[in-house]
């Protein structure tokens, strides 16, 4: 072929994918570079969040002072950490960033109200997109609750749609678990049952096992939750936090740090003044796998396969203690299946900014209660 005849080809385009997820743990960002078809990842990378920036977000969970400007300038200092890790990415994978064709960045939650309100509510991820596409040379897409939330839906969970992706099988019923700072469940009925899939939040998940732990062993987390397994569940204690009535109610639903916070947890602890702290530890822990057996149970009875994803499959005691809740369910991680844990959804969201992109639904309207599919997402062009 001669070079006339190669100048008038068209440019190959980019063919990779990047997803970056920061959940409501507020640990860090955990990002993943894929091929278009999402069947395999080129680089992984995680990278903690400074700790004046998580003490940030930590504060913009709740109204405080001046929070318009902090959540501006916290939201550059997030853009910052996502470039940083999609540097990370390219350097490990030895691809340009021309090699991309979109970051799926889904921002920080600190603010999820759905339907609360005039019908529709509110959501709202802090995020720089724009300085993220300036910062790294490539497409953003974000923004991804806000048209769901706009079509009457809770705007979350959104990943159950790649779960139905990736994880279903004709002929078992598998509940996929995310075991985050809020824990929630994508029931994936066996495809040839032609049931709808289904997916809500269960209830707290790390986000106040780590909080706890952070209050008294002066560490982010309950490494392998030892501390934790060494106490005893107050059975007095886990029932007044049971009676929280958004357990009671049907899916769909979302919840977040709006309700599972610091000041929840020290309201019910004011009953319970003679408490040990490894007590209540090892009562969160049973409270947050109750809250995803009872959910299984009720709305899987059939499920012979639970695995979960998220930080919180490094809980070993949290885990230990789903399983016992389900007897004669095989409870494993995603590693079973193929994918880590910790990269479940920061492959979730790269194949959302790939439907994004294509002009193709992202979300699953049996899930979030929205009117119909709809693309998710808004494009920030590098």
């Amino acid at each position: 072929m001669t070079d006339i005849a190669r100048s008038t080809l068209a440019p190959v385009p980019p063919a990779h994918f990047i997803g970056l997820m920061s959940g409501t743990s507020l640990d860090g960002v955990d990002g993943v570079l894929v091929t278009s078809a999402n069947t395999r990842v080129l680089a992984q990378a995680y990278l903690p969040f400074p700790d004046d920036l998580r003490d940030t977000l930590m504060v913009l969970q709740a109204p405080s002072e001046n929070e318009l400007h902090r959540e501006a300038l916290a939201a550059n200092a997030l853009a910052r950490v996502y470039a940083e890790c999609v540097s990370a990415l390219l350097t490990t994978a030895g691809l340009p960033a021309s090699a991309v064709a979109a970051i799926g960045a889904h921002g920080q939650t600190i603010r999820h109200r759905p339907g609360e309100f005039d019908g529709t509510g509110y959501t709202r991820q802090l995020n720089a997109p724009a300085l993220l596409a300036e910062l790294t040379g490539i497409d953003v897409v974000a923004d991804m609750r806000s048209r769901d939330v706009a079509a009457g839906g809770q705007g979350a969970p959104l990943v159950p749609a790649y779960h139905q992706a990736m994880f279903s099988e004709a002929s078992e019923t598998r509940v996929i678990c995310n075991l985050g700072g809020i824990s929630n469940v994508t029931i994936l009925p066996a495809a040839a049952s032609g049931r709808p899939v289904s997916g809500f939040d269960c209830g707290p998940g790390n986000a106040l096992l780590d909080g706890w732990a952070a209050r008294h062993l002066g560490k982010s987390y309950d490494d392998g939750g030892a501390w934790g397994a060494g106490g005893r569940v107050n059975d007095a204690l886990l029932a007044a936090w049971l009676s929280e009535p958004y357990f009671r109610q049907h899916p769909p639903k979302s919840t977040g740090r709006d309700l599972f916070h610091a000041e929840w947890l020290a309201a019910h602890l004011a009953a319970f003044p003679g408490v040990a702290a490894v007590d209540v530890q090892a009562s969160l822990v049973a409270l947050t796998a109750q809250c995803v057996a009872n959910d299984v149970l009720r709305y899987a009875p059939d499920c012979r396969g639970l695995y979960a994803c998220g930080g919180g499959t490094r809980n070993h005691a949290l885990m230990q203690a789903i399983a016992l809740r389900l007897p004669g369910v095989s409870v494993a991680t995603t590693d079973a299946l193929g994918v880590p844990p910790h990269q479940v959804e920061a492959r979730a969201f790269a194949w959302l900014a790939q439907r994004c992109l294509a002009r193709q639904a992202g979300n699953l309207s049996t899930v979030t209660g929205a009117q119909g599919p709809r693309i998710l997402g808004a494009i920030y062009p590098h």
